[in-house]
């Protein structure tokens, strides 16, 4: 198997299910179940629709090993192990290793935002990179890293590091400018949203990690298909549905909205972590009218 293997197809970034705060271990296995039954190529597990900042380290290990326990033989599961300092980034990594993940993905350390320079974040992948038993996975997202974005000019430096095999990206605006400076064959792009992630395949990205896919997976998998089959015009189509339909669902009130389709269709979302909060009775209204207009939930939903 190659790196790119590892990465080319749909992962849902997977929802951690929560009931008064408390993590709903028995849901997050049967989902991961489901899952299992379809075309995903894995999971992409402790990342922002997981909630993991609002985890403890211990906590995150544990869903890690919920998911990795339950996850069939062919699906690869990636896992968040960022933190705000190298150190502990390392330890996690580490840790989960040991639990069994195939890759693990790093969100950039962001608190000390203004000393961010590209001289700390290639040290910072670098360092990482260099303990990790398993293949590391950049994770650009600003809006969530307090604006902290990965420059073209570090992916220039990192991506010849052989065990740095590609980056989620969630910015949106330079992945073709990603793409071009890469300095090895074995360092792909993915897309971190339905919203662009066409785009991003026909630029040459290999796969997504799509929070719609935590609702409607082969919907998703579909669009991929299309796109590796060369069935552009029908790719086309799909796109434009999945894109039209990401807008009302995770573009509607972000991971509670996720949750709340989620329970929709019948995946076990649960609520938000505090102080997070869960849609209202009207925002439910909102999105399963919203949804239902779509053409992806049925009358009798």
């Amino acid at each position: 198997m190659t790196y790119k293997d590892n990465l080319a197809g749909v992962f849902p970034p997977m929802v951690t299910p929560f009931d008064s705060d408390e993590i709903l271990f028995s849901d997050l296995a049967e989902n991961v179940r489901k899952y299992n039954k379809t075309g995903l190529r894995g999971y992409f597990v402790l990342g922002t629709n997981g909630e993991f900042k609002s985890l403890s380290v211990k906590e995150r290990l544990q869903v890690l090993k919920t998911v990795v326990e339950n996850s069939a033989e062919d699906k690869i599961v990636m896992a968040g192990t960022a933190a705000e300092s190298t150190k502990q980034s390392i330890d996690i990594t580490l840790e989960a290793a040991k639990i069994g993940v195939d890759q693990v993905s790093l969100l950039m350390p962001h608190f000390f935002k203004k000393y961010m320079t590209d001289e700390v974040i290639t040290d910072y992948i670098t360092d990482v990179a260099d303990k990790s038993p398993v293949p590391v996975v950049l994770y650009n997202n600003p809006s969530v890293a307090s604006g902290v974005l990965i420059s073209v000019e570090v992916i220039k430096r990192v991506s010849s590091h052989p065990n740095v095999i590609g980056m989620k990206d969630s910015s949106k605006n330079n992945y073709q400018d990603y793409i071009a400076v890469t300095q090895n064959e074995d360092f792909h792009l993915i897309a971190g949203s339905a919203s662009f992630f066409y785009d991003v395949l026909k630029a040459g990205g290999v796969g997504g990690v799509l929070s719609l896919s935590n609702v409607f997976p082969e919907e998703c998998v579909k669009l991929y298909n299309l796109f590796q089959e060369g069935k552009t015009e029908q790719a086309e189509i799909q796109n434009n549905k999945l894109v039209s339909l990401n807008k009302k669902v995770s573009g509607f009130k972000g991971v509670a909205a996720v949750k709340g389709a989620m329970e929709l269709v019948g995946f076990k979302g649960g609520t938000p972590r505090r102080p997070l909060k869960g849609l209202s009775k009207k925002e439910e209204k909102e999105l399963k009218i919203n949804i239902r207009e779509k053409g992806f939930l049925g009358e009798n939903k």
